[in-house]
């Protein structure tokens, strides 16, 4: 049509014809509204599909082109190309890992640089072809080496279990054996296999992605060789444009590092400085350096608390938005009332009472023990009963679905279900009647079990304890007056009598540092960060949890061998503990990672007298070799496999969480129907969507776990945002030892659970007085020696950081390692931003930008007005 338009255009003088229209773009057609009406203004969200004109920018092709999909798929059948999915390196957008298939075997290929990436992104599904094995990397090379160290400031909340990389993937291997030519002596060489993107299959852009603008002030001299700008100056530098409609083409840069800069073409520029915006990625041109976009939504202001709370639930897709309105149509209305119904049995009358933190609104279990005539015990475990208000298959169910679980933030908690579920019906409060799923057992007093029931229940709790509370019943005296005290009493004696069990078959006493924030009752803002307490009456409720959880996936495998959602937790990779047997060893101890029993007794024997954190250190560090357990349907995968690792349980799922994982409600839902009291759901009589169920639980399960991390990360900074910062006590996790890196270290502050890298700038790289000690895990400077699970003193402090954003940063204070002490000083006296309130500093960085803004806005103005075309 556009070119019949064209022709017809060029005929008008010869007919004398006017045509009523002629072709334009949309930006074309947006511009030309907007000067018809100032009130409209909609050209930041128009999509870009090309690089700007090459009368603004060099138009050079900057990658190769990519293979025609038909080429592609014919390479991949002849083995020519291999297929797979672009997994970004954490924290890096231009070097990535593609898993292929080579025969039985899964081989990463690593891709390095932009220009082997070719415009790929993490998620996308590419094909790829292998370089020459003279390009593969060395398993020895320090510049490999050095690239998988992180090289930023900022603070990490220390995992509770590995970030997943290559090796956590099952039968992935990223090294393989090349024979050195034809030679029969030489060894074989470990090489790490290279190859390039040379088509995208499929792509995966997101809808939006979170970030800020990039700007500088073009007119600064900044002497880029002399290494004076960082990356992010040099790319704004190079790539921002102003165009002659009054536009200009900013940088923008993504809050995940895995996504590459991109040009987004904005009026607005000025107004978006110092914002957090969401932007969508339109296309990436082989004539443009980085994807194009175009401006979505701003957020707020960067810094500011709620919009960084909003930042964090984009990024890890965490689902925030109310329920709709026939979710809550499924809900019961708010006077409903609890009674005893046909088929329920009544356990009212028995001492149940629950034990949670303090303040938990959303109370899913209780427990009762009570001693029997014939001198034995039963135990109760009773669970919010959830799926009596959640029936299978219903808008509230499938939108539980979707979530998956609960999300706990450090000033707000994400319901799975609608409130009045969360905090009231389901929740077994105190003394009020619930709806419950009661595990009942009759056990020896040396904890041998007779009988074991599962009934749907009503009970009737006495008390919500509180960890604190709990803690003090054990503590007293005995009172068989007390009811509450003798309840708990009798369960905390045989919870250790749990406990000793199952350490005695294996299971692992790991250790995870976990902080508790003091806010402000009006503001939610932090004024304190401690450390999490924990009581023997945690371990009391923790132990009851695993006792009911086992029993039930042993009863629901025994009905559903195929269709029962369990949870898996596989042996680790030897390899991901080989740093950890070196470190170890370092100190006179030897690590055995045979199987989780040997593992467990060798963490027990390594304890240093005078230093008792150290041990805490060996099993934080345990945990981190491990990879995260897994939810998954029965039927997928061999008995032998169900197996979990860390609670050396042959099988294990969740039941005792309904109100905050599905998981548990599926588990529930296979429970009733196994003892007869309803009909199994059809759904889950579908492997396909059992397996679908487990996916989708598993990433959303992760996700909450890293977004509950970047809530504490994110008060982390405001705490410490103070103007001299805080020192401390900390012990050394890593030393750097590669030659060809900055010489640095990595630390755990105990009393806040932060993880940091400190850096040793003054002393360089060649400094003849260095010395780097592999064997050891250990770096010298002159007298000073710094070696792994050393106990130092550190500065903690808020600062800015080149990208504008708040960092955390650790400064060594003692040992004083060459110059170090005076750069404290200096940090101290001179680099330390002044302002208590994290929230001012910003506001005031903000008005400064604020001063410069008007005269730019009047040139755009006058551009628009001289400019004949708008």
């Amino acid at each position: 049509q556009m070119e019949t338009l064209e022709n017809e255009k060029d005929e008008e003088s010869k007919d004398g014809n006017k045509l009523l229209f002629f072709p334009k773009s949309v930006r074309e057609h947006i511009c030309e509204l907007e000067e018809e009406n100032g009130n409209i203004s909609l050209s930041d969200f128009v999509a870009q599909f090309s690089a700007a004109s090459s009368e603004e920018v060099d138009r050079r092709q900057h990658y190769p082109a990519h293979l025609p999909l038909q080429e592609l798929t014919l390479g991949v059948k002849s083995g020519k190309f291999y297929q797979g999915y672009v997994r970004a390196v954490t924290g890096q957008y231009d070097k990535c890992y593609v898993t292929v298939r080579q025969g039985n075997d899964r081989v990463a290929v690593n891709i390095i640089g932009l220009t082997d990436m070719n415009r790929s992104v993490d998620g996308d599904l590419v094909a790829i072809e292998l370089h020459h094995v003279s390009r593969w990397i060395r398993l020895n090379d320090k510049e490999d080496e050095a690239s998988n160290k992180s090289s930023k400031n900022a603070d990490i909340i220390l995992a509770d279990t590995a970030e997943p990389l290559i090796r956590d993937e099952s039968n992935v291997v990223d090294v393989v054996e090349v024979p050195n030519g034809d030679s029969e002596t030489e060894p074989a060489s470990m090489l790490k296999p290279t190859g390039k993107v040379i088509g995208i299959i499929r792509r995966n852009f997101k809808n939006s992605y979170c970030g800020s603008i990039f700007s500088i002030d073009k007119s600064a001299q900044i002497d880029i060789i002399a290494g004076v700008s960082n990356e992010r100056e040099q790319i704004a530098r190079v790539n921002e444009v102003e165009h002659p409609d009054g536009s200009t083409t900013c940088v923008f840069f993504a809050v995940d590092a895995r996504i590459p800069p991109v040009l987004v073409r904005t009026t607005q520029r000025e107004r978006l400085l110092n914002k957090r915006i969401l932007i969508a990625i339109d296309t990436w041109p082989s004539d443009s350096p980085y994807p194009l976009g175009h401006y979505v939504k701003t957020l707020g202001d960067t810094g500011m608390k709620d919009v960084e709370t909003e930042v964090l639930l984009h990024e890890h897709n965490i689902p925030c938005d109310p329920f709709p309105a026939k979710v809550l149509a499924c809900l019961p209305p708010e006077d409903y009332k609890i009674e005893l119904e046909p088929g329920r049995l009544d356990l009212r009358h028995l001492p149940v009472l629950s034990i949670d933190p303090p303040g938990c609104q959303d109370i899913d279990d209780a427990l009762h023990c009570i001693s029997l005539p014939n001198g034995n015990f039963q135990i109760g475990v009773h669970i919010a009963d959830v799926t009596h208000y959640v029936q299978a298959g219903t808008a509230i169910d499938l939108e539980a679905a979707n979530r998956s679980t609960s999300t706990y933030l450090v000033n707000k908690r994400l319901d799975m279900l609608p409130k009045l579920l969360t905090t009231d019906l389901c929740s077994l409060k105190g003394n009020v009647d619930r709806f419950a799923f009661s595990v009942l057992w009759e056990v020896t007093p040396q904890m041998e079990i007779i009988d074991v029931q599962f009934q749907k229940s009503i009970i009737h709790s006495i008390g919500a304890l509180t960890y604190q509370e709990a803690q003090a019943f054990i503590d007293q005296p005995d009172d068989d007056n007390d009811i509450k005290a003798s309840a708990v009493k009798r369960l905390n004696h045989l919870a250790r009598i749990l406990k000793k069990r199952r350490i005695e078959a294996g299971a692992l006493s790991l250790a995870s540092p976990a902080v508790q924030f003091v806010l402000d009752s009006e503001s939610l803002n932090p004024t304190d960060v401690q450390n999490y307490t924990l009581y023997e009456a945690n371990a009391l409720v923790e132990e009851f949890m695993l006792f009911a959880n086992v029993t039930v996936a042993k009863k629901i495998l025994r009905h559903y061998p195929t269709l029962s959602i369990l949870r898996r937790h596989p042996a680790p990779n030897r390899s991901m503990f080989d740093s950890l047997i070196s470190k170890a060893k370092c100190k006179g101890f030897s690590i055995n990672i045979e199987d989780s029993k040997h593992l467990a007794d060798s963490l027990d024997a390594a304890v240093v007298e005078n230093d008792p954190y150290f041990n805490t250190l060996l099993r934080i560090l345990s945990t981190r070799c491990m990879s995260p357990a897994q939810y998954f349907c029965s039927g997928e995968y061999k008995p032998t496999d169900w197996h979990h690792y860390g609670l050396a349980a042959p099988v294990y799922t969740h039941f005792t969480s309904p109100i905050r994982r599905y998981a548990d409600v599926c588990v529930h839902r296979l429970l009733a129907a196994a003892i007869g009291v309803e009909p199994l759901p059809a759904l889950l009589s579908s492997k396909n969507y059992l397996h679908d169920l487990a996916t989708n639980m598993n990433r959303r399960n992760r996700s909450a776990q890293l977004a509950s991390r970047a809530s504490v990360k994110l008060h982390t900074l405001l705490v410490f945002s103070g103007e001299n910062g805080k020192d401390e006590d900390a012990y050394v996790l890593d030393v750097d030892t590669n030659e060809s890196a900055e010489l640095s270290f990595t630390v755990i502050v105990p009393r806040y659970g932060i993880e940091g890298r400190v850096r040793l700038p003054r002393i360089a790289q060649n400094d003849i007085n260095v010395k780097r000690d592999v064997e050891k895990h250990s770096i010298s400077y002159k007298d000073a020696t710094i070696q792994v699970f050393d106990k130092v003193r550190v500065k903690i402090q808020v600062t800015e950081g080149s990208s504008g954003q708040m960092e955390l940063v650790i400064y060594l204070l003692n040992p004083v390692f060459g110059e170090l002490a005076t750069e404290t000083e200096e940090k101290k006296n001179n680099t330390f931003p002044p302002p208590n309130n994290q929230e001012l500093a910003f506001k005031k960085r903000q008005q400064s930008v604020e001063k410069g803004t008007t005269t730019k806005v009047e040139q755009s103005k006058k551009r628009r007005k001289n400019n004949p075309r708008l």
